[in-house]
């Protein structure tokens, strides 16, 4: 790695939020909760957020992300006798009939069929075990450490549990897969000759509610795994064993969106900072970003730049060269880093002298 040989410290100074929201007091009927920024991973609000407990059909989450991963929505599924008769929640499929792994996808998020779950995981990983195996394999792969699975539906196991900080990782990832976000936010389907209407009633409820996944058991309790957008900002709320989850996720998402707006440190595409460039026939260059980069405030926090480049800038500089990167701060602590990319060409002077030159020697 090239060694970074200077640094241009820049202070953003943008204050967010209202005032008195940062004083709100907040809290849930949950014995576990959290709301998260879906892009940062900033926690705006937790309790008890690493007790592991039981998550019932949130589960499913994780089951539909392997499957669309590992799977192909085009297969056809046979349904077997263990799938048809599997105990709970259902889509009410028969044995032997053939369905398309998306239709049973549907039915897994918006039925929460615990027999499209086994449906899903015999055909995917060829069987429910080596199928909970991948699911426990993409836990260690998100960072989930304090999550286990013993099977693709949620169903009460001593190995099966979760964390409401898990889950809420778990949701940001899985909202990051567009063909989940698609099924999970769909209110009503016909597909397959089935009509389906999802379970999640913050799709009315929350304005901006893009899924997730409900659950209950009388062993957990009901959960509830939530995703809202606002003017570009997406929030993920967990609660576990919550009598008055959709009332306390509408909480959530009114307090992370008033109390911790996103303030955008970088926008692809758009100049962040402007440097010099020695013996240039322009004397800067703008750095534009090479990525986006937000983080959420409250009031009177401030986000603070500091551009690192690999080296210094000299003539001649290509458009779309890399320069470097701005890192960002909160309270000292580094947040994120984008890479910034010059903007334009930049060519030397002696070019300029030496095309001159030529125009009057002899052809």
């Amino acid at each position: 790695m090239a060694k970074r040989l200077f640094c241009v410290l820049l202070t953003l100074t943008v204050l967010t939020g209202i005032p008195l929201c940062r004083a709100q007091a907040v809290s849930t009927s949950a014995t576990s909760a959290i709301l998260m920024d879906a892009d940062s991973g900033r926690v705006l609000y937790e309790q008890n957020a690493d007790k592991r407990m039981l998550i019932a059909s949130t589960t499913k989450i994780m089951t539909a992300l392997v499957a669309i991963r590992d799977g192909d929505l085009s297969d056809t599924v046979k349904v077997s006798r263990s799938a048809a008769y599997t105990e709970g929640s259902s889509m009410y499929l028969k044995e032997g009939e053939r369905l398309t792994l998306e239709t049973l996808l549907y039915g897994l998020m918006l039925c929460s069929g615990n027999d499209a779950a086994v449906a899903v995981a015999e055909h995917v990983g060829g069987s429910v075990e080596r199928f909970v195996q991948r699911m426990n394999e993409t836990a260690k792969e998100l960072g989930l450490h304090d999550t286990s699975f013993a099977n693709p539906n949620g169903l009460d196991a001593e190995t099966h549990y979760s964390t409401a900080r898990d889950m809420a990782r778990l949701a940001c990832a899985a909202m990051e897969n567009e063909t989940l976000r698609r099924i999970v936010s769909t209110k009503s389907v016909t597909i397959g000759g089935r009509t389906m209407t999802n379970h999640n009633k913050l799709l009315s409820y929350q304005e901006g509610c893009i899924g997730l996944k409900t659950g209950y058991t009388k062993a957990a309790g009901r959960t509830l795994v939530s995703c809202a957008e606002k003017n570009g900002q997406r929030l993920v709320a967990v609660t576990l064993q919550d009598g008055n989850d959709w009332a306390d996720h509408q909480m959530l998402f009114d307090y992370g969106f008033s109390t911790y707006p996103a303030c955008r440190g970088a926008v692809l595409g758009q100049v962040v900072t402007r440097n010099s460039v020695e013996n240039g026939l322009e004397g800067e260059v703008p750095l534009v970003a090479a990525d986006n980069f937000s983080w959420p405030l409250a009031a009177g926090e401030k986000l603070e730049m500091r551009v690192e480049l690999t080296e210094p800038l000299r003539a001649p500089v290509p458009a779309g060269r890399c320069a470097g990167e701005a890192v960002f701060f909160l309270h000292g602590e580094e947040v994120g880093r984008v890479g910034l990319i010059c903007g334009v060409d930049v060519l030397p002077k002696v070019t300029t002298a030496m095309h001159t030159l030529k125009l009057y020697l002899p052809q």
